[in-house]
């Protein structure tokens, strides 16, 4: 039974990877640049800069959340069908990510395509942080490595992201630039909030 278990972890692991891969790889293809004339300028580099914007966001996010979801991994042991669809649930808006990225990268300042892209995050941030609270809250399922104060940091991460998807969403109904430096200033927020909110008791 445990073998059989570990099975559908590992195969669970090997197909997000490869469903992560494959997003990263397709946010590449919005990058396009047509040149009336025939020929590239500075100037046409410059007047699509928002498609280059949009491409790097997504990527480091795309890059963050599967290294996030990869540090959930090394401690969790078992799996059953509601970590799953969990799991199955944050691959959805992983793989919808290059769509929503197309979408502002062609209506950049457009409230729809920013709320579409925002919505999107947060999702993605909605599920990572149902993988980790159910996994948390289930000692079997989680290896004995598992310390204090890395359940702690994980929490406050999850939770952080969240709630500037959450923050981006709801702003770019008014304010779509605003919305993306939102989304931009995550980095730094979840930096912030790890150190401000540092676990100080035992592990």
């Amino acid at each position: 039974m445990t073998e059989e278990k570990n099975l559908q972890l590992e195969r669970l692991v090997f197909f997000t990877d490869a469903v992560v891969a494959i997003a990263i790889t397709l946010l590449a293809l919005e990058l396009k640049i047509d040149a009336t004339n025939g020929h590239l300028t500075f100037a046409m580099l410059y007047e699509n800069w928002h498609k280059f914007a949009a491409f790097l966001l997504s990527f480091v996010s795309i890059a963050i959340f599967w290294k996030k979801h990869h540090e959930f991994f090394k401690f969790i042991k078992s799996v059953d069908d509601k970590l799953f669809w969990y799991n199955l649930g944050w691959l959805l808006f992983i793989a919808l990510l290059p769509f929503t990225t197309s979408l502002i990268s062609s209506y950049f300042s457009d409230t729809a395509a920013m709320f579409s892209y925002c919505l999107n995050t947060f999702l993605i941030t909605l599920f990572q942080n149902q993988i980790w609270d159910y996994v948390a809250g289930k000692p079997d399922f989680i290896k004995k490595e598992l310390n204090v104060k890395t359940n702690h940091d994980n929490k406050v991460v999850s939770n952080v992201a969240m709630l500037n998807g959450l923050l981006a969403t709801v702003t770019s109904l008014f304010s779509p630039i605003i919305a993306f430096i939102i989304l931009l200033l995550r980095f730094p927020m979840i930096v912030a909030a790890t150190s401000r909110f540092k676990y100080r008791g035992r592990n």
